[in-house]
This record gives structure tokens, C-alpha cells and sequence, in this order.
């Protein structure tokens, strides 16, 4: 088995990517709207996607933001998404992902890396608490489109 290569996304890479995060999402998300977002992001200096692969196969994603907020007054890098396929949890592949979003946030002059997880992923939480992220926040949401989409992945 050769050993993983973390690089930024690139278009070819939006299949895979996409895979990864309906599965983290537990539903199929609708591909066209997926694949223009996926796309205008790659060409952003906001966003940085990262593709972590192994054996020829992207295996892992880590799709970050960076934008300046006032609260701050300075530029913040967000973990948008961080997704590792089933089977190959548990390999260090999510904690090399975040190094590497680490690495990018300082290039980017970033003060802070932060994400919000899903309240049922307790094993993402105990995950992000191990690599020393402490939680500060509250994360509240509001649906606009009508539906009220409850807090249970896929569900």
C-alpha cells in the first residue's frame, strides 16, 4: 500500500468528492447544484478543498474557508466539511487532513481554524476534542426554504 498524498482538489476530483460528503451527510445530495457549487469554489482563493488519496483513490476530503469576520477582525479558516470513506477510518487519515488544514490556514494569514459538527456525530466530536479543538459555541440554524429538517443525519 503506498502512503497517502494530500493535495488540493482539482475537477476531476468531484465525483469522489461528492461521494464523500453525501455519505458523511447519509443522503444523496442533488449532483447538479453540488457540482456548480464544487466548481466555483475551485476557482475561489476563499475556499481550498483538500483530496486525501491513497492507492489512486481520493479516500478523504477536507474542504476549508477562509474569509475575515469582524468579530475577529482578522481572517478565520473554516472546516466546511471533513469526510473520510468508511473504510479507512480510524487509519489517521482525518488527523492528517487536519495538519494539512492547519498548514493552509497559517498560509492564509488565518487567526483561528474552526468547524461546526453535527450533534449526533459523537464520535466526530471526541475525534476534533483529541486534536485539540475545544468547543466554545453553539452553532443555531434556521430553515428557509420551508422544510423543517430535523437534526438526524439522512433522517
Amino acid at each position: 500500500m503506498s502512503a497517502p498524498v494530500i493535495r488540493p482538489a482539482e475537477e476531476s476530483d468531484l465525483d469522489a468528492v461528492y461521494a464523500l460528503i453525501c455519505d458523511m451527510e447519509a443522503k444523496e445530495l442533488p449532483y447538479a447544484e453540488f457540482a456548480d457549487i464544487f466548481r466555483a469554489q475551485l476557482a475561489s482563493p476563499d475556499y481550498l478543498c483538500l483530496v486525501c488519496e491513497l492507492n489512486g483513490a481520493a479516500v478523504a476530503e477536507c474542504n476549508l474557508r477562509f474569509e475575515y469576520q469582524l468579530h475577529h477582525a482578522a481572517r478565520i479558516a473554516e472546516i466546511m466539511e471533513l469526510a473520510v470513506a468508511p473504510g479507512y477510518r480510524r487509519r489517521g487519515l482525518g488527523a492528517d487532513m487536519l495538519r494539512e488544514a492547519h498548514v493552509a490556514a497559517l498560509s492564509q494569514r488565518c487567526v483561528q481554524l474552526e468547524l461546526a459538527c453535527n450533534t449526533l456525530r459523537l464520535d466526530a466530536h471526541r475525534f476534533y476534542e483529541r486534536e485539540g479543538f475545544k468547543r466554545y459555541h453553539y452553532k443555531f440554524t434556521k430553515p428557509l426554504t420551508g422544510e423543517d429538517t430535523p437534526n438526524a443525519l439522512g433522517r
